[in-house]
């Protein structure tokens, strides 16, 4: 298994990192998806590990968990995604966590 690729992103940028991350590992993310994750993150702390939400993103090519938890206090939010176990998958990953932290 591989390691985590952990970062952070601006919290506007949370549905677009989630639908382009979906692409990738062949999933459909949709609607639903994401009323469940904006629901599922907004009583979070990235500073309780236990308090992070976890949401699994099944698709044709991966499967990938993404733990999310906001910065209280901040417009950031933390994101750690495991199950990306192919080079191209981390590198697409990587790329989109730094993407959406810069803009």
């Amino acid at each position: 298994m591989s390691d985590p690729i952990a970062g952070w992103i601006w919290s506007r940028n949370l549905r677009a990192f989630l639908e382009l991350l979906s692409r990738y590992v062949g999933y459909d993310f949709d609607e639903t998806d994401w009323q469940a994750i904006e629901a599922g993150v907004q009583e979070t702390d990235d500073e309780v590990s236990g308090s992070w939400y976890r949401y699994a993103v099944v698709g044709t090519n991966a499967t990938v968990q993404v733990a999310l938890a906001r910065a209280v206090g901040g417009e950031e939010v933390s994101v750690s995604v495991t199950g990306a176990e192919t080079p191209e998958l981390q590198l697409r990953t990587d790329t989109l966590m730094s993407a959406f932290a810069g803009i």
